[in-house]
């Protein structure tokens, strides 16, 4: 065996990097592949919004001149400016099932942490917080919902090998038809009764406008929870467009006070992974975007993933979160919806946790965000 590992921002190493997961994971059967497209536009620095406060270094092993491994060295200004912070972010990892090509991968991201004048490597994010994070750590026998990430049982065990430890889960909480507590069902609608908030649907003709007040009360909501970054408009807005083609609005709620302010809301989106997981090779063409098109057609899809969800600090305790599920509850059984994932919800968001738990939900699925402190070279001897 002869390991060598490639820079591959560019070339033919560039797009052994995009192939690699489809090689490595082919014969997981639980595992939905990336259309290959997202890939490619996730990974353009020269249009996708979150390169304008970041850089990357791609990185592919090889086996003599075999692909085996890849690997992303993220450098996040914002996230370091906002957490005052000198920290490098690794993603996109995937790997055979070999300690030594994975450690040599990680050096590679230490050593472009060094060059930043960086002292932590933590991970995975896929490419920041506000898209796929975390490692996929049990429950390998379900396949992952849209938009969140799935690997081997055995990538636990190379990222450990390579000297990283667990420093926050990140909770998958899976609801089926029925399963919402009868407390909850009936205390909900008496909760709306006594709230000066008006609840809504959102409609496709102000999904533009709507969705600006979403991006301000998102980036509010959340702020205090651990290694947030706010998205920007730019960024908040992509993602909006990337997801545009596949939203059921009856699914989205908002929460607006007398004054028509959105104070709270509640996003859910069909799981588009129960057909994108038939395209193994991620690929749409030539007959990729048929298959796409006939088991994602309406009413064929029965799954839903909560994908965020966000109420103002100063309206919280007040229940309208639980009116705001209660709506998105009934919409997606009246829909045809037969079940739900609610996730990535952080070990560490006590309340959150608490109200997936209350709903009935089952904690199922766990992934992990690991983190590695780094020395200069004689540094600490």
């Amino acid at each position: 065996m002869s390991i060598s590992v490639r820079p591959a921002d560019h070339g033919p190493a560039r797009k052994d990097f995009l192939n690699l997961p489809y090689v490595i994971q082919t014969d997981n059967i639980q595992w939905a592949p990336p259309l290959l497209t997202q890939q490619k536009a996730l990974l353009d620095t020269k249009k996708h919004p979150f390169f304008a406060n970041a850089q990357i270094r791609l990185f592919v092993a090889y086996d003599n001149n075999t692909p085996v491994g890849r690997i992303a060295a993220i450098n996040d200004f914002k996230h370091n400016k906002i957490h005052a912070q000198t920290t490098t972010h690794f993603g996109f990892f995937e790997c055979i099932d070999d300690t030594k090509i994975a450690t040599a991968l990680f050096e590679q991201v230490e050593k472009s942490a060094l060059d930043w004048g960086h002292n932590m490597v933590r991970g995975p994010f896929n490419h920041s917080v506000n898209e796929e994070i975390g490692l996929q750590v049990n429950a390998f026998d379900t396949p992952n919902f849209i938009m969140i990430p799935g690997n081997p049982p055995y990538y636990e065990t190379l990222v450990e090998q390579a000297g990283y430890s667990g420093c926050m889960d990140l909770y998958c909480y899976k609801l089926d038809a029925g399963e919402m507590r009868r407390k909850l069902l009936d205390s909900a609608p008496k909760i709306e009764r006594r709230l000066n908030i008006t609840i809504r649907k959102a409609q496709k003709k102000t999904f533009e406008r709507d969705a600006l007040k979403i991006w301000e009360v998102y980036n509010k909501a959340w702020e205090k929870n651990w290694y947030w970054l706010p998205a920007t408009k730019d960024e908040f807005m992509h993602t909006v467009a990337d997801l545009k083609s596949i939203i059921d609005y009856d699914l989205l709620f908002l929460a607006e006070n007398q004054k028509g302010e959105l104070v709270g809301f509640t996003v859910a989106v069909p799981n588009l992974n129960e057909a994108i997981i038939r395209l193994r090779n991620g690929r749409l063409l030539p007959f990729g975007i048929f298959k796409l098109l006939w088991h994602s057609r309406p009413g064929a899809i029965k799954s839903i993933r909560v994908l965020v969800m966000g109420v103002l600090e100063q309206y919280r305790g007040r229940g309208i979160d639980t009116v705001l599920y209660h709506h998105q509850y009934r919409a997606a059984l009246a829909n045809g919806y037969t079940s739900g994932e609610l996730s990535q919800v952080l070990q560490s968001n006590t309340m959150m946790n608490r109200a997936a738990e209350l709903m009935g939900g089952r904690n199922y699925k766990t992934h992990r965000i690991y983190e590695k402190q780094i020395l200069k070279p004689g540094a600490g001897q």
